[in-house]
């Protein structure tokens, strides 16, 4: 099993922009739960920025603004790219990630495409992960 530190590693460095191969279920939710803790961290920083300051102005304001808008475009990509990956996981096409975008029930049904066990055998989006020997 791959550990969180490995799971945002894999996305954020080696595997940023690729889209073939697979990715385990704990890749996938390791990575989701380090994008919504960096998320959160910003917005919250953000929000206490406003309310200390009691305005929406500001330097410091712009510029947590501004990286929370940096951080959510640099995250957009690898965020999209995993789940690509784990839906080869289970078997699917990568463009199964486009049922997001069907209105009130698209993204349920995607969720549930997420949390479905991956395919034990090698599928042709490649073998099944493997931890790597400590």
């Amino acid at each position: 099993m791959i550990s969180f530190l490995q799971a945002v590693e894999t996305c954020l460095s080696e595997k940023y922009f690729t889209l073939s191969g697979r990715a385990s279920r704990a890749e996938y939710w390791w990575f989701a739960l380090a994008t919504f803790l960096i998320l959160v961290v910003l917005s919250s920083a953000l929000g206490g920025v406003a309310v200390l300051y009691k305005s929406e102005g500001g330097m410091l304001y712009m510029m947590l603004l501004l990286l929370l808008v940096l951080g959510i475009l640099a995250l957009a990509i690898p965020s999209v790219t995993v789940c690509v990956r784990r839906l080869h996981d289970t078997g699917r096409s990568g463009w199964w990630y486009l049922v997001n975008f069907v209105p009130y029930i698209g993204s349920l049904v995607l969720l549930v495409l997420l949390l479905l066990p991956s395919d034990p055998d090698e599928n042709e989006y490649g073998a099944p992960y493997s931890a790597p020997e400590a």
